[in-house]
């Protein structure tokens, strides 16, 4: 989950979403409207396939992102750190005179 957002949250936001009272969020997930109620209200932590349960009857699911920065793939700066400077003045001119085509094009577009 996203810092900040808890089950609680979440579960609340998706029921109401999905424009279900916790009674009928119960009968379509089979998870008992006490228990529910008890996480809406920041009582119980349910575990993550209880609260996926809850959220695809709601019509949503839980997913996890990678965080960015984390597990970054070195290989390009790998790939680019083999090339010689004159290498990469090459390469970096080329990427420049392609964000210069592509910039122009967006203020055309406007």
């Amino acid at each position: 989950m996203m810092p900040g957002v808890t089950a609680r949250r979440l579960l609340k936001g998706a029921r109401r979403r999905a424009d279900l009272s916790q009674r009928a969020l119960a009968r379509a997930s089979g998870v008992p409207q006490s228990t529910i109620a008890r996480i809406e209200l920041g009582v119980l932590s349910p575990r993550a396939d209880t609260l996926e349960r809850l959220l695809r009857a709601a019509g949503q699911t839980l997913s996890a992102e990678p965080v960015i920065g984390v597990g970054v793939d070195r290989s390009l700066i790998r790939e680019l750190l083999r090339l010689t400077p004159g290498q990469r003045v090459r390469l970096l001119t080329g990427e420049a005179r392609t964000l210069r085509i592509l910039d122009r094009a967006v203020i055309r577009g406007r």
